[in-house]
């Protein structure tokens, strides 16, 4: 009978544990929500400058666009490299092409650009993100240059890399 009892209770207990489990679908919500949260608290607390995508000049000719360069986000924030080996790579212009609140994501993507022959490196900033750095520069020209350059040699892959200016 005690056998029986014991049984019963493991059962039960193991069934409760079962039906008690979240959807793998509500942790994905939820940190997508979080990572959203934390973007646009980050958007707010760090000076950010973005140039315009396109202006409109009024000229009589209403056919009449003259279009700039696309958008390019500009963080200013200080940040530190995460590898020693790393140090001398850190420059004022960073073109930024990923974030991650895991420094093992961060690596993988940083391989994955040392490997197709850039001088790529992880940074993290004062909040705990790791920024991979594909490359980094002394100008702002020489940085944006980079960054067309990097967004067409991937198309599709890296349409949102970003400027980080480091203080």
């Amino acid at each position: 009978m005690k056998i029986l009892n014991t049984l019963a209770i493991v059962m039960i207990a193991a069934f409760l544990m079962v039906g008690c489990k979240a959807k793998e679908s509500t942790y994905s919500a939820a940190y997508q929500m979080a990572q959203q949260k934390e973007l646009a608290d980050e958007s707010i607390n760090t000076p950010e400058q973005t140039t315009k995508a396109a202006v409109v000049e009024e000229t009589p000719a209403p056919s009449t666009v003259k279009v700039e360069s696309p958008a390019v986000k500009v963080t200013v924030e200080k940040v530190t490299v995460v590898d020693s080996g790393d140090t001398g790579k850190l420059k004022k212009f960073n073109v930024i092409v990923g974030t991650f609140s895991i420094t093992t994501n961060a690596n993988g993507l940083k391989n994955s650009l040392i490997s197709d022959g850039y001088n790529a490196f992880t940074v993290q900033n004062a909040k705990g993100w790791y920024r991979v750095v594909a490359a980094s520069f002394d100008t702002r020209e020489a940085a944006t240059s980079f960054r067309e350059a990097i967004k067409q040699r991937y198309s599709g892959k890296f349409d949102d890399a970003w400027l980080l200016v480091n203080e």
